[in-house]
């Protein structure tokens, strides 16, 4: 195992709320960047995934499922990956990530550098196999994100209540993307134990899609995950990977000489979201998040969106992880 520096974990969670311009939406819009966890750590900034993968290694600790130089073999496309490589070597744990080979390759490089060793699969399928090989040939421990109830249980415990706080009670809706399903899920329990909010999430329209991190829900046990409650939401809608980009393109532009509206952030002060709100002086978002907003774009579209409704969409991670991704000479 990789020396790895030590990780503070304190850096995790209460991250700020930003007030989204949606020219095409009447109401309040926010959204929530998820990259601010670990932000000020080794390797960069964090996402949203950086909670559960927190999350799952303390369940697991608490069960005596770990000890110190434990393997933990996790399949990964890379947000979680990332995650329980920065965490799980700070712990003192080996950490292999399985990943197939379209995965970002800034993904890879970042669970290297983390300490963490990366198996190639030949697709997202094959990975979830050679993954459970792996962990019975090494007598590994695997997480599980797609099938963890530690996954959910985070968002609602943190995620759910910061944005209920953070709007002063106000949020009318929740809009999330669906990969392993845990942040819909979890934000949207707490949400709704706290008042009348309208939980939405979304998926992607083709199998073949370049929305990095969410899947297309097809009945098999990969794409539609144990802690996946779909049946709890109002909605969920079909995004094409061309609305995702073009709205995360749009953010781009309409932030290209101004920042958004902060509110509420919580552990973070003014000058330490500035300094990791942008990249190379550019606003980028994952696709994920302009998926997120191109949701918001069909509510409005269809009318379920009044003037006075709040609504609240997680960014996931910022735009440079995808940099090696064909789309995204398009995007940029």
């Amino acid at each position: 195992m990789a020396d790895a520096p030590p990780i503070d974990e304190s850096h995790i969670g209460e991250t700020p709320l930003f007030e989204i311009d949606h020219p095409e939406v009447a109401c309040e819009v926010y959204a929530k960047p998820e990259w601010y966890n670990l932000h000020a750590q080794p390797y960069g900034g964090g996402s949203v995934k950086t909670r559960i993968a927190r999350s799952m290694l303390d369940a697991a600790a608490a069960d005596g499922e770990l000890d110190d130089g434990t393997l933990v073999v996790e399949p990964s496309s890379g947000n979680t990956g990332t995650a329980l490589a920065r965490l799980g070597v700070a712990r003192g744990y080996d950490v292999e990530i399985v990943m197939p080979e379209e995965a970002p390759a800034q993904k890879a490089e970042a669970i290297r550098a983390a300490g963490g060793s990366v198996t190639y699969a030949e697709d997202y399928e094959t990975m979830l196999d050679l993954a459970d090989r792996r962990v019975a040939a090494r007598g590994a421990y695997m997480p599980n994100q797609y099938g963890n109830p530690a996954n959910p249980a985070v968002h609602e415990r943190t995620t759910g209540p910061e944005i209920h706080a953070q709007t002063n009670g106000r949020v009318t809706h929740f809009v999330a993307g669906a990969g392993s399903g845990g942040t819909v899920t979890g934000v949207g329990r707490a949400l709704r134990e706290r008042g009348d909010v309208t939980v939405v999430g979304y998926e992607p329209a083709e199998p073949r899609h370049g929305i990095d991190g969410l899947k297309y829900v097809c009945g098999s046990r990969y794409h539609d995950p144990g802690v996946y409650a779909r049946d709890e939401l109002d909605d969920v809608l079909s995004v094409p990977t061309a609305d995702a980009y073009y709205e995360a393109r749009c953010l781009r532009e309409r932030y290209a000489a101004r920042d958004p509206v902060i509110h509420a952030t919580g552990q973070y002060d003014r000058d330490t979201v500035d300094a990791h709100l942008r990249v190379d002086g550019e606003f980028l978002v994952g696709a994920s998040s302009g998926g997120a907003l191109a949701a918001v774009t069909r509510l409005a579209d269809r009318g379920d969106l009044d003037a006075d409704d709040v609504v609240v969409v997680p960014f996931p991670d910022r735009g440079d992880r995808y940099a090696d991704i064909p789309l995204w000479n398009d995007y940029v």
